[in-house]
């Protein structure tokens, strides 16, 4: 795939076949996202990849996530709402999880460059993703369960779980990616 056309192809798959992903592409796909640009070359993230019973447990810690979404039934409306709870009880059956995670900074400039870091890494992934013609999820979860998802992948105390990635191939390919917005430009002379 092109440049351009993996950017513009790029959108997020919240619908996995079954099938599983070689490991030599979860590794490549790892490696886009290290050579991310990270403030002051930190490179904060680390990886945790996860299949099978691995995948399953974190699956059922993450599906935890539906006891609240009740809370936003009134936000969501019913047609979204049902489609949350489906996706956050099976993540679209992906059968790769990925959790993101960076050591924990003690100063809000410090948080602020490695989740800006972090972000790179992901963004990178997700096209690597792409262009491999896998699909790719960035997932935000109820932070009430995040303590549960370090156990789970025995993250240090020192480091947060930022962001979880579901990956696979994509069941189908929704035939129209959603518009963007072009309102989010100020130019100033």
């Amino acid at each position: 795939m092109e440049f351009w056309e993996t950017i513009t192809n790029r959108h997020s798959i919240r619908d996995f076949r079954p099938e599983p992903v070689e490991r030599a592409t979860i590794e490549r796909l790892i490696e886009a996202a290290r050579r991310a640009p990270s403030a002051m070359n930190e490179q904060p993230w680390r990886f945790t990849v996860l299949q099978g019973a691995s995948r399953a447990r974190l699956g059922s810690v993450i599906a935890q996530s539906t006891v609240h979404l009740s809370e936003y039934m009134d936000v969501l409306g019913p047609d979204r709402y049902e489609a949350a709870m489906q996706w956050y009880s099976s993540l679209g059956d992906a059968p790769v999880l990925v959790v993101v995670s960076a050591p924990r900074s003690d100063s809000e400039f410090g948080a602020m460059n490695r989740y800006l870091s972090v972000g790179a890494a992901i963004e990178n992934l997700m096209l690597a993703a792409c262009d491999a013609e896998l699909g790719a999820c960035n997932i935000t979860f109820s932070f009430w369960v995040r303590d549960d998802i370090a156990d789970l992948v025995a993250l240090p105390e020192t480091d947060e779980v930022l962001s979880i990635i579901a990956l696979g191939h994509p069941s189908e390919i929704p035939p129209v990616i959603p518009p963007r917005t072009p309102a989010d430009t100020t130019w100033l002379d």
